[in-house]
């Protein structure tokens, strides 16, 4: 229970619905940061494409204007652009003024900084040297730069702005695929059962999707209402065809057993098949509130019930030196029917007497629960961890009678009624099998 309901409760991160919006903003976060870094990217390079064009062309056109009039400062050809000529003789000069322009060679150079103003620049300076002149043309880019920062910050705008629509979108588009899927599992968790035919689901959704789904669930519903009519026409049909013969049985027997000139080896034989009998009766009505989840109506006295077990069983003992003992409490009553406290305590004191081949069997009642003590073989840590599967046997079984689903049924009666069932090694030898009741237990 504790499960299904933490699966119910998970955080709203794992859900369909978030999952589906997170993907939303995150395919238009990436997308619009993909398209902003491209445009940055595309921008840059075209820019600076043009720029050094434009110096390659202009630096040619810089050097011809002053060979035409070497004494005369050649005019600029665009504007942005300034220039400059240093003359051979004034080659030491621009090493101390401007050494990295001394150091630079033919084409173009990017060039950053701080002026004296505090002020930052940014040129792209084309260089060409000759023997006798050297040519430099600076192409301003501050405010090439102002407009990148500019256009950075809108790129980056536009990214949160867009991702906050994704993520809008992605709310509306996963409420609207959501919804009808929400329906479904809402009419599912309504319906709890019964004996009343599931109402359909299919006709109250759209052929889609979730249409397909809800008919697949019909058709389940459909199979498994099916299936558990049969099994609870079966439980009923087995439980009636049972008990006549077995009423016929203990009917011939009481009646049997009144005759007082009985043979004592036919009065043995006669009790045993009484003994058997009331162990088939109460097996059935075990099994068939089972198969119901049904728990039965009663009360039991504990001792009393394990008393009339261990009666059965010495009856059935042939010879072997074995001691069959009821300790402790003589008052414990339960709330709990007597058939299934002889299912549950009868295959607990079973498997001691079979596995038990000399020295004792003792069941001990406790305050609240019952003991079973024997001094058999022992226990394995392996048969400890898989004794309560159904149809599995214990290392010791050899070939023993039994398809090991005795104490599943324990397992499952425990689970009914609120007990709890263990076993353990003894302290010196053989296995103690623990049966603890539930609080309704009472003197």
């Amino acid at each position: 229970m504790t499960g299904k309901g933490e699966r119910r409760r998970a955080p709203y991160r794992r859900r369909l619905r978030s999952r589906i919006i997170v993907s939303f903003a995150l395919l238009g976060f990436c997308l619009t940061a993909l398209f902003a870094f491209a445009t940055n990217w595309a921008r840059a390079r075209v820019e600076n494409q043009l720029v050094e064009d434009v110096l390659n062309r202009n630096i040619n056109e810089y050097a011809r204007r002053y060979y035409v009039d070497p004494a005369r400062r050649p005019e600029m050809p665009v504007q942005q652009m300034w220039g400059q000529v240093v003359q051979k003789d004034k080659f030491e000069a621009l090493r101390e003024k401007w050494p990295d322009w001394y150091e630079f060679g033919d084409g173009i150079h990017g060039m950053t900084g701080v002026d004296e103003a505090g002020k930052p620049f940014s040129y792209k300076l084309a260089v060409r040297k000759t023997p006798d002149v050297w040519f430099f043309l600076a192409y301003d880019m501050t405010e090439s730069i102002r407009g990148e920062s500019q256009l950075n910050r809108a790129l980056f705008f536009s990214v949160l702005i867009f991702s906050a629509l994704s993520l809008v979108l992605g709310w509306w588009s996963a409420s609207k695929v959501m919804k009808p899927v929400s329906d479904l599992a809402a009419r599912l968790r309504a319906y709890r059962g019964g004996t009343s035919e599931p109402e359909p689901l299919a006709p109250r959704f759209p052929d889609d999707e979730v249409g397909q789904l809800a008919q697949a669930l019909d058709d389940y519903s459909a199979r498994l209402t099916e299936v558990v009519q049969r099994d609870r026409e079966f439980n009923a049909d087995v439980s009636h065809e049972l008990r006549t013969p077995l009423a016929v049985i203990r009917g011939a027997t009481e009646l049997l057993l009144t005759r007082p000139d009985l043979d004592p080896k036919v009065l043995q034989r006669l009790q045993r098949i009484q003994r058997a009998e009331q162990q088939c009766t109460d097996l059935i009505g075990a099994l068939l509130l089972l198969s119901r989840n049904e728990r039965g109506q009663g009360t039991s006295n504990v001792a009393r019930v394990a008393e009339q077990l261990l009666d059965a069983h010495r009856a059935q003992l042939g010879g072997k030196p074995l001691e069959l003992k009821l300790e402790g409490d003589r008052d414990l009553v339960i709330d709990a029917p007597e058939s299934a406290l002889s299912v549950a305590l009868g295959n607990l004191i079973g498997n001691a007497v079979k596995y038990s081949q000399k020295g004792s069997v003792r069941v001990r009642v406790t305050t609240n629960g019952v003991d079973v003590m024997d001094s058999g073989p022992g226990l394995s840590a392996e048969d400890a961890a898989k004794l309560f599967q159904r149809g599995y046997r214990g290392t010791h079984a050899g070939h023993s009678q039994g398809g090991g689903i005795g104490l599943s049924i324990v397992s499952r009666l425990c689970d009914l009624y609120g007990w709890q069932v263990s076993v353990r090694p003894g302290d010196t030898r053989g296995v103690v099998a623990t049966l603890t009741f539930s609080a309704q237990a009472s003197n």
